[in-house]
């Protein structure tokens, strides 16, 4: 007979030892954030996230994703870094922007690889059980699941935040078929506080808890594909890969932990590299420098597109209408188009 209550404990003590800041399990009862779901689906706020709308029974119905589950360990991963540094990158128009999740190695992997190490520490223990390990990889709502597993409540800007921790951290889940005691889920504390609503540069966050992903710059900037509304460009600023101003301007960030996970430190300098050197890389350069980058996931034809956006917005200089001439006749229409426009933003300089 397993001791259910000291294999909790126990699971919380080896996912400490495995880098996981904090651990909650929850049976997951979903009824309420599947109908939000579904009304943000039918108001097409998905954008062309197709994927969003695909088996979404199965995200508010985890037991029919993973047969025999009647629990979800959550876990949380820091990934904090230095607000102020962000906030120079953002006002220094030359800079490139990268959204800070994004500018060391790829958390899916690291989290998938420490939870499955997790998973291997329990079956050592217990023998045989029913699982399976999530990172982002298949219709899961993470972030209702962590907030029922205790480790925070999602945010006016629908970020999962705790009040000793803030947001900057990243989510995991373990579904498994062991009946372990479950956690009281976390209360919110965001009161009557708009500055996330307030600072995003698009308006995307149209209501408290409702983010348009159309109008989202991490949306735009990763996920959409194909050319930028050109009413949108200004606001993007030199913002090229994902968007933080919601959680860096959260009061309760001020308790964020610092990480000191080496596979997030900076790879590439790309907290403070110019948009021009950015722009100047190769397909193969590009290729080879995010290699286990989520940043690989929006392509090189779109990574052109959104620095020649951003370089759109960027202060007249030579070595700016340089750097957009250099690629005015790039074979990618879509490339052509966000040049020409960026071009057109400025005044005439000799190159």
């Amino acid at each position: 007979m397993i001791d259910v209550y000291q294999l909790a404990t126990d699971i919380r003590q080896w996912a400490s030892e495995l880098g996981f800041a904090q651990t909650g399990i929850v049976q997951p009862q979903l009824g309420t954030d599947h109908q939000h779901l579904l009304d943000w689906l039918a108001q097409g706020q998905h954008g062309s996230m197709g994927y969003m709308a695909r088996n979404t029974e199965l995200r508010a119905k985890p037991e029919q994703l993973v047969a025999g589950t009647c629990r979800a360990i959550c876990v949380r991963k820091d990934y904090g870094t230095d607000d102020a540094e962000a906030w120079r990158t953002l006002a220094d128009g030359e800079r490139a922007y990268v959204a800070r999740y994004a500018l060391g190695r790829d958390y899916h992997k690291l989290m998938r690889r420490r939870l499955q190490q997790l998973s291997d520490r329990i079956g050592s223990a217990i023998g045989s059980f029913g699982y399976r390990v999530f990172v982002d990889s298949a219709p899961v709502l993470e972030r209702a699941l962590a907030r029922d597993a205790g480790l925070g409540w999602i945010g006016k800007h629908s970020c999962l935040i705790d009040r000793s921790n803030g947001s900057w951290f990243f989510l995991g889940e373990i579904l498994t078929d062991l009946p372990l005691p479950v956690d009281a889920p976390a209360s919110a504390h965001c009161g009557t506080c708009t500055r996330c609503i307030d600072i995003c540069p698009t308006g995307a966050i149209v209501a408290p808890y409702r983010v348009d992903a159309r109008r989202c710059i991490s949306y735009l900037t990763i996920e959409h594909h194909g050319s930028i509304d050109e009413a949108l460009r200004p606001l993007i600023g030199n913002r090229i890969f994902g968007c933080d101003d919601c959680q860096l301007v959260c009061p309760w960030n001020k308790f964020a932990k610092r990480h000191d996970e080496p596979d997030f430190r900076v790879r590439n300098d790309l907290d403070k590299a110019s948009l021009a050197d950015l722009f100047a890389w190769t397909e193969a350069e590009f290729l080879t420098r995010t290699e286990g980058s989520a940043i690989r996931r929006t392509g090189y034809q779109n990574w052109l597109r959104n620095i020649a956006v951003a370089l759109g917005n960027a202060p007249s200089s030579v070595a700016t209408i340089a750097a957009l001439h250099a690629r005015l006749e790039h074979p990618s229409e879509i490339v052509r188009e966000h040049v020409a426009w960026a071009l057109a933003r400025h005044t005439s300089l000799p190159v």
